[in-house]
């Protein structure tokens, strides 16, 4: 299996990467959250890639980070959902906000991302909810990379005052920002509320 792609970037038209590793060219799709953080053409760039392979097919998917190709990976094992349905999600939310929607319980969210029904997203919260957890998929806690457990100690702080794990997910995720401790998480999570 391809593991991993270190090479020049040809082409970039999203989804598709062309990606020149020692002359040969490799066709790559990746999401959007990864296109986001390509360099310019003929710049150098590193994938974590995952090999799908099927009667038809054989596609090479490609992802900034681990933990993007790990959820990718969980993705593709739930019933229903294909290799272009798990890219689409990847596209439309981040690794740790999905994790903090599954572990909340929160499907309703997941419906707002496009191609994702009310059955597939509370498969998706029913099926990855313990696989999240245990595989190390950004923790729930870790909100947009910001001090380690400062954004579970937030989400169980808010949960304790009355909110609703779903209503507590959502106020943090609004007010989510790099390197904010749990009490400032509260107290602009408790001011989101307040002002809508």
């Amino acid at each position: 299996m391809i593991g991993q792609l270190r090479g020049t970037i040809l082409e970039k038209q999203p989804p598709s990467l062309l990606i020149d590793v020692q002359g040969v060219g490799y066709e790559v799709d990746a999401p959007m959250s990864t296109f986001y953080n390509l360099p310019a053409l003929g710049e150098s760039v590193t994938l974590h890639t995952h090999l799908h392979v099927r009667e038809d097919v054989q596609q090479l998917f490609g992802f900034s980070t681990r933990e993007e190709r790990r959820l990718f990976r969980d993705l593709i094992k739930v019933s229903g959902v294909g290799a272009k349905l798990a890219l689409t999600v990847l596209s439309g939310i981040s690794v740790s906000d999905f994790t903090l929607t599954v572990h909340s319980g929160d499907a309703s969210s997941l419906t707002r991302l496009p191609g994702i029904g009310r059955k597939t997203a509370e498969r998706l919260v029913m099926e990855l909810k313990d696989k999240l957890d245990a595989s190390g998929s950004q923790a729930a806690g870790r909100l947009h990379e910001g001090p380690a457990d400062a954004g579970q100690d937030a989400l169980s702080a808010l949960q304790a005052l009355g909110y609703k794990p779903a209503e507590a997910a959502r106020l943090l995720n609004k007010v989510s920002a790099p390197d904010l401790d749990s009490e400032q998480l509260i107290r602009l999570a408790l001011r989101q509320a307040v002002n809508g």
